[in-house]
Formats: structure tokens, sequence, C-alpha cells
């Protein structure tokens, strides 16, 4: 189920920020003591961030925000209208949580931005997320090196109901 962040999820949401695991593609954890410090009573509360929720627990979280110019890193203004990021905890992986959750995501966001694309980017040595952009139908852009590995940047388009 995907829902609005809770207090309940402050410390599965540090776990996440922490987890050496979770970050192996992402620049590596932060450290558990500054998030303790940081992260506030209720985490992540901004639109378009979404709380998986399995069995009343958090396991992990989607977001899409707007992807422009000022975005960090690779950006290509010219496509996308939002990019999307998902972070799960470990036990999670596996069981099909991050394409079910990434795919009522994404139907969120059709129906909320009707025509509007979304683009993804991932290393392409991340195997588990270059395999959740091709089941989403996300379709490769480009490749690019940074952070000394190579990057992957793809688009996904809303299907549109023809005549």
């Amino acid at each position: 189920m995907l829902r609005a962040s809770e207090a309940r999820d402050r410390a599965a949401f540090i776990e996440l920020l922490a987890s050496p695991e979770v970050h192996t593609y992402l620049g590596g954890p932060r450290p558990r003591a500054e998030l303790e410090r940081a992260v506030p009573e209720i985490p992540g509360r901004q639109p378009g961030l979404f709380v998986i929720d399995f069995d009343g627990a958090m396991v992990g979280m989607v977001k899409l925000d707007r992807h422009d110019a000022e975005s960090p890193g690779h950006i290509r203004p010219d496509i996308g209208g939002a990019e999307i990021g998902y972070l799960f905890l470990p036990d999670a992986w596996g069981r099909g949580y991050a394409a079910e959750a990434c795919a009522a995501a994404l139907d969120w966001f059709a129906d909320a931005l009707p025509g509007t694309s979304v683009v993804l980017r991932t290393q392409t040595a991340n195997e588990r997320s270059m395999r959740l952009a091709a089941k989403l139908g996300f379709t490769e852009v480009e490749r690019y090196e940074a952070y000394d590995a190579e990057q992957w940047f793809g688009v996904w388009s809303p299907v549109t109901p023809s005549g």
C-alpha cells in the first residue's frame, strides 16, 4: 500500500538512509548519529513521496520529484517533467514490492499530470534497478559517466488512450 509518511516511519527512514546495502549505488550511507539528529519526527512529508507499507510496516519509499535544470546530477531538461526514485529495506528486496509500488506511483502521476513523462537514473551496475526500469517500461535515453561509474538515464511516458 502507498501512503503518506507518519511519525511511526521515522526509524525505517533512518534505517533506509543509514544502510550500506541500500546505498551501495548511491554514494554510501549517511552516519546514523547524524540522521538521528536530522530526520524530523514525521519524515518525508512532501508531495509525491509515498511510504510503501506492507502489513502495517514501512518497507520502503518511492517519490516523484520535479525534474528540471536545477536538479542535481546529469540532467536533460528537454526530457521528463519528473524523476522517480525509490529506496527499499533489504528485507523487502526480491519480493516484487518495488515493481508494484513504482507502477502504482507512476499510475498516480499519470492521472495527476496527464501526458507528462518521468525519468529514472541509476548505475548500470545496479542490476536490480536496471531490471525494474525495464519492467516498468522505461526506455534508455543514454548512458554517461558520473561518480566514477557508468550511469543509465531512461524515460517513461504514460500511455494515452487513442481515439
